[in-house]
C-alpha cells in the first residue's frame, strides 16, 4: 500500500508545559531540514500532540522513513491515511479499505484502538472499537480478534478536522530536538567511543561542534579523513558540524622530550582539554564532550580523569562513563560509525602511548612535570591555535 502521509509522534516534548511550543517548533524545523535531502516535495505541519509529513509529489517511502529515523525528538513514524470526518458509516468504509490494502493477506488477528481528541464525536472510543471491530469481522471471515497479542493493532484517531487510520509504528530516534539544549565541543578521535559520545549528547538536544588533534607526519591524511567521515556520519543526526583540526605534533614532541614517559598520556590529554576549552569558548559552547569510560584505558582511571578535569573550568560531559565496551560497540553499529572507526589509521594518542603508563597519577606530580614545559609551551600553544583548520561536515 502506498502512503502519502506520515504521522509523527513525539514523547518528552509533550511534557514541557508552557515551553512546549519552542520544542515543537525546533522539531518541525529539524524534520524540514532532514527532508531537504529526500527526492520529492513535502509539507510538514503540526496539530495538537502530533506532526504530519505530507508528500506533495512522488517519493521513496523507505528513503523518507530513513531520514526521519535520524531526527532526534521523534518517537514513532506512522504511515497513515487521513480521511474526512463525514460520518461514521463512511468511516466504516474507509477502515475496510485500509485493512484490505494495508494487509491484503486478510488472515491475521487484530484489535481496534480508537481515540478521540474531539470529545463531541457522537460515539465514544469503546463504542467505536466495538462497531469497527464488528464490521471488520463480518467483512473478512479469516480475520480474528485478539485483544492481548494482536498481529495488527488498528488505530483510529478522531482529530479536529479529519480522522487518522494506521496500523504501523516505526521507531524513531527518541531524545530531544538538536539545538534545544545548548552547544558543546566534542573531542573527536578516530576510535569507536567518541562518535558514540557525540551522538548520545546530541540526542539530548545539544548542538555539536568537534575538535580533532592531528599529528603529522606520525598520523596520516587517511587518519584525518577517517575523522572527517565520522563527523559526517554523526551530522546525519545532528545537522552541520564544524570540525576543528588542530596540529598537535609539536606539543606532543615537547611533552615526549621533557616529561616522564609514564605520564605522557595524561599530560597530552590535559593539553588537549585546554585547547578544546578555548575553542569551545570561542564557538559559544557551554561544555566539552569526551568518549571516556571509567577504567577502559590507563588515562581513564578515576585518578587520571581527575587530573584531566583539573585543567577545565567548563563542564565535561562523559555520556559513556559507565558503559561496557560492548555497549558502546552496539551503539556504534546502530548509528553506522563502527566500520569507519575500526579502519586501521591510528590517531595521535595511539602513536605516543607509553609502554607502562601511570594508572594512578597524582595531580601535584603531574603539574610539577608540566613545569618542565614552561620555556616552550606558550609559543607551541599559540601555533596550535593558528593551525586550526575548520571543516564543515554536512549531513550528506
Amino acid at each position: 500500500m502506498k502512503f502519502q502521509s506520515f504521522l509523527i509522534k513525539y514523547g518528552e516534548i509533550a511534557l514541557k508545559g508552557s515551553n512546549r511550543h519552542i520544542f515543537e517548533d525546533a522539531l518541525l524545523s529539524k524534520i524540514k531540514y532532514a527532508l531537504k535531502h529526500a527526492d520529492g516535495e513535502f509539507e510538514v505541519t503540526k496539530s495538537v500532540g502530533r506532526m504530519y509529513v505530507e508528500g506533495l509529489t512522488d517519493f521513496d517511502s523507505d528513503e523518507v522513513v530513513g531520514l526521519l529515523q535520524k531526527v532526534f525528538g521523534i518517537t514513532k513514524i506512522c504511515p497513515v491515511i487521513r480521511v474526512p470526518d463525514d460520518g461514521f458509516e463512511n468511516l466504516k468504509g474507509y477502515v475496510l479499505d485500509y485493512v484490505k490494502n494495508a494487509h491484503p493477506e486478510l488472515n491475521f488477528t487484530f484489535k481496534v484502538d480508537c481515540r478521540r481528541t474531539r470529545k463531541n464525536y457522537p460515539l465514544d472510543s469503546q463504542e467505536m472499537n466495538a462497531l469497527l471491530g464488528e464490521v471488520i469481522l463480518d467483512t473478512y471471515p479469516n480475520v480474528r480478534v485478539d485483544v492481548h497479542h494482536p498481529d495488527v493493532l488498528l488505530r483510529v484517531e478522531v482529530r479536529e478536522h479529519f480522522i487518522n487510520i494506521y496500523s504501523q509504528e516505526i521507531d524513531g530516534a527518541y531524545g530531544m530536538p538538536v539545538g534545544t539544549a545548548g552547544k558543546a565541543m566534542l573531542l573527536l578521535s578516530g576510535g569507536i567511543d567518541s562518535p558514540v559520545a557525540g551522538w548520545m549528547t546530541a540526542k539530548r538536544g545539544v548542538n555539536i561542534d568537534a575538535v580533532y588533534f592531528h599529528a603529522p607526519p606520525y598520523t596520516s591524511e587517511r587518519a584525518k579523513q577517517k575523522v572527517v567521515d565520522l563527523a559526517k556520519i554523526i551530522a546525519r543526526y545532528t545537522g552541520k558540524i564544524h570540525l576543528h583540526v588542530i596540529n598537535f605534533t609539536d606539543i606532543q614532541m615537547a611533552i615526549y622530550e621533557k616529561c616522564p614517559h609514564d605520564e605522557l598520556t595524561v599530560i597530552m590529554r590535559r593539553y588537549m582539554m585546554k585547547i578544546a576549552q578555548k575553542l569551545a569558548e570561542d564557538s559559544g559552547c557551554q561544555a566539552l564532550v569526551t568518549g571516556e569510560s571509567i577504567g577502559q584505558v590507563a588515562s581513564q582511571t578515576m585518578p587520571a580523569l581527575c587530573c584531566t578535569n583539573a585543567v577545565c573550568t567548563m563542564p565535561v560531559f562523559r555520556p559513556l562513563i559507565a558503559f561496557d565496551k560492548q555497549d558502546i560497540v552496539d551503539i556504534s553499529l546502530k548509528i553506522d560509525t563502527y566500520e569507519t572507526s575500526i579502519l586501521p589509521y591510528e590517531d595521535c594518542c595511539t602513536i605516543f602511548v607509553a609502554k607502562h603508563p601511570v594508572t594512578h597519577p597524582r595531580l601535584d606530580v603531574i603539574e610539577k612535570s608540566e613545569r618542565k614545559l614552561d620555556d616552550v609551551i606558550e609559543p607551541l600553544m599559540a601555533a596550535a591555535f593558528e593551525s586550526d583548520e575548520v571543516i564543515v561536515c554536512e549531513q550528506y
